[in-house]
């Protein structure tokens, strides 16, 4: 009573009935097929395999008749192809699904290597579009030389200056030394018409 009482409750899982069939490994049994299918489709196999036919044939048909096991027909032969056959073509389907589970993953994998991939070259075509911007603020050579032309020339011009400054200076104490107060100073006209060797330049009348 207790057992049917058992049997009848619902809060608890009803045990598994039936034939409990044996467990394999897959991955296993998967390369086993693939060893298969690989050794079937290569030629050394149609070379065997046509050998072996052709030895059946000929046995069976040019051997004593007492000793020939699968005569004319050649029943037991072709039960043998069939069952080939048919176990052929499973494990070859079974290889090729696993090689397709293969191409998938390398697939995923080369898709998301591809992702990385244009993330950084994105990154790297930002980075270097800063660089230009940057750059485009960055003095040149060019620049950099016309600049130091002109200065070179300012500091010509300042130093000629300061010569044709001194050189006047000279003149007037060297006119008050020697009493010459009453000589004619030079004009203050001519004070921008000084050529760079110091001498004056002369204009035109």
């Amino acid at each position: 009573m207790a057992d049917g009482r058992r049997a009848q409750r619902l809060d608890q899982p009803r045990e598994p009935r039936g034939v409990k069939l044996p467990r394999f490994d897959p991955e296993a049994f998967g390369r086993w097929s693939e060893g298969i299918a690989r050794g079937m489709g290569t030629a050394n196999f149609i070379v065997y395999m046509t050998i072996v036919i052709a030895l059946w044939f000929g046995w069976n048909t040019l051997a004593p008749a007492h000793l020939r096991f699968d005569p004319y027909t050649f029943t037991f032969l072709t039960l043998m192809l069939s069952l080939q056959a048919s176990y052929a073509a499973p494990l070859i389907l079974l290889a090729q699904n696993r090689q397709a589970d293969r191409d998938r993953v390398s697939l995923e994998e080369d898709r998301r290597r591809a992702t990385m991939q244009k993330a950084d070259t994105e990154y790297l075509a930002r980075e270097i579009a800063a660089l230009r911007n940057a750059m485009g603020e960055v003095a040149t050579r060019d620049f950099l030389r016309s600049e130091l032309a002109r200065l070179a020339e300012e500091l010509d011009e300042a130093s000629h200056r300061r010569q044709r400054l001194e050189r006047r200076q000279q003149e007037r104490a060297t006119q008050q030394e020697t009493g010459g107060e009453g000589l004619d100073e030079p004009r203050d006209d001519l004070d921008g018409d000084w050529s760079r060797d110091g001498r004056p330049e002369v204009r035109d009348a």
